[in-house]
């Protein structure tokens, strides 16, 4: 692929202009702008409704695990195609309230990345004592904000981070939602340019599977840095902030 991509296909040679249409071609940049605000928008979506909500479960509803599990697992089963058959009708509200803008597929991108971000999220809480940790940081007068931000998150770090790292991933790789929902997202545009630009093209797949690489070497980094010192200096705090 970099060999192809900094081909020249007429003259001969080497060329960066594939590279270099990256920030230069206007269309392809917005895309990649769209990408990236849609990947950060729906890891934080995700993670807000996610995270509180599996704490709770753990925390005061364990009879409920099995069904949030079944629900988070299910778009794994479901075609996407379906889903945005499925959602038509309610993205016409969408649309109505928000306007058509590609940043709507935030909401049908948090349900495509349930599953892969709850057994990141899953796996985490599994390897600590939730419920020591936070009823001792609500026995210091620490409130369920503080108990989750303070407590609960330092010592599943990594957890957090792999479920942020691999959902970042799948929205930059989806393709079948954005296409059959008419937004021009990164993956949707690479499509397009293949047919008239192929060094482009192919310098724009580069680019985000490197990008995937180094989202890996940082997951790898620093979450082995979160966890020795989540390990080392995570203490229950009380309402004040202070240990």
């Amino acid at each position: 692929m970099a060999d192809f991509s900094t081909r020249n296909l007429l003259a001969g040679g080497r060329t960066l202009q594939a590279w270099r249409n990256l920030v230069e071609d206007d269309a392809l940049y917005a895309s990649i702008v769209v990408s990236l605000s849609l990947a950060v928008l729906t890891v934080v979506v995700m993670l807000v409704l996610l995270l509180p909500t599996m704490i709770w479960v753990r925390l005061r509803a364990p009879w409920a695990k099995g069904a949030v599990e079944f629900l988070c697992l299910l778009p794994l089963t479901i075609p996407a195609l379906v889903i945005v058959v499925g959602l038509r009708n309610v993205y016409l509200w969408v649309t109505y309230f928000l306007g058509e803008s590609a940043l709507t597929l935030t909401f049908v991108y948090v349900i495509v990345v349930l599953p892969f971000a709850y057994r990141a999220l899953d796996g985490a809480l599994s390897s600590i004592d939730l419920r020591t940790l936070s009823e001792a940081g609500r026995s210091l007068g620490a409130g369920w904000g503080t108990t989750i931000t303070r407590v609960v998150v330092p010592n599943i770090w990594a957890g957090i981070l792999s479920a942020a790292f691999i959902s970042i991933a799948v929205v930059l790789g989806e393709y079948t939602i954005a296409s059959l929902s008419g937004y021009q997202t990164l993956q949707v545009q690479i499509v397009a340019i293949g047919k008239t630009d192929g060094p482009t093209s192919v310098a724009a797949s580069l680019a985000v599977l490197l990008f995937g690489f180094v989202l890996l070497l940082g997951l790898s980094l620093v979450g082995g840095r979160g966890r020795r010192r989540a390990g080392a200096g995570a203490v229950p705090v009380a309402a004040g902030g202070k240990p």
